[in-house]
């Protein structure tokens, strides 16, 4: 014979597992939608997009949805994505200098 408190755990357990899908789900989008802006190499866009996942990611790590070092490890990625391709193009801009004879 089951408990009564076994059953209702199990239902809440169902639930959280739905709201949690939800939010990595969100999380995965802003992450994906950000890197596509910055291999466009729409910077401004870009920009926006990688706060919005970053905000995204430090709330499910508050939730505890992602591992806290998961959240930042991901953000991390992602900004040296969006820095390297804010520096490519400076790069790419300067002239290149001649070696002298």
């Amino acid at each position: 014979m089951t408990k009564k408190s076994a059953l209702k755990a199990a239902r809440v357990g169902n639930r959280r597992r739905d709201v949690n899908k939800a939010t990595r789900s969100e999380v995965k989008t802003n992450i994906t939608k950000a890197e596509k802006l910055i291999m466009d190499g729409n910077l401004k866009g870009a920009e926006a997009a990688v706060k919005t996942a970053v905000v995204s990611l430090d709330k499910a790590a508050e939730k505890m949805i992602l591992h806290a070092n998961n959240a930042a490890r991901r953000k991390s990625r992602l900004m040296k994505k969006l820095n390297q391709a804010k520096a490519q193009p400076a790069a790419a801009a300067a002239p290149a200098e001649k070696p002298a004879d």
